[in-house]
């Protein structure tokens, strides 16, 4: 039986090769576990049991220092999402009411719509503090 849990630790780590989350390598050592304990003995209970608890454990003491390691605290913005905050020139009058009204923001024209459901006229200097779908939610400087 020692060669079942081998092809299924093979095929763990197979799997963990094209995902990111560091998940089913655990599960690929709990099959080398069990792997162990089907050489002291053919009982498949025990041998399933060994992997599973293995595994779980492996999972859930290991997951805190993963995470440690992994998780970035610095990311940054991207995409559109990097929009927000940045300060946009009203290129077409914005009117909330008939939805209408352009803004040119790093060198691109965006679809505005002023936040306070209010008019602002061409010229003006607005800061964007929302996107939603394809216009920018923005508000004018003072």
């Amino acid at each position: 039986m020692w060669y079942i849990w081998l092809i299924f630790a093979g095929i763990f780590v197979i799997i963990e090769a094209f995902t990111v989350g560091f998940l089913i390598f655990w599960l690929s050592i709990g099959s080398i576990f069990a792997m162990i304990t089907s050489f002291f003995t053919d009982n498949l209970v025990i041998q399933t049991a060994v992997f599973v608890i293995s595994s779980t454990l492996l999972i859930f003491v290991t997951k805190p220092f993963v995470n440690k390691f992994t998780k970035n605290k610095n990311t940054s913005p991207t995409n559109v999402y990097s929009l927000i905050g940045k300060i946009g020139l009203v290129t077409k009058e914005i009117d909330s009411i008939k939805s209408l009204g352009q803004i040119k923001v790093n060198g691109e024209i965006w679809s505005a719509v002023d936040i306070n459901n209010g008019n602002i006229s061409e010229g003006t200097e607005v800061k964007i503090v929302k996107i939603k779908g394809v216009k920018v939610i923005v508000t004018p400087i003072k």
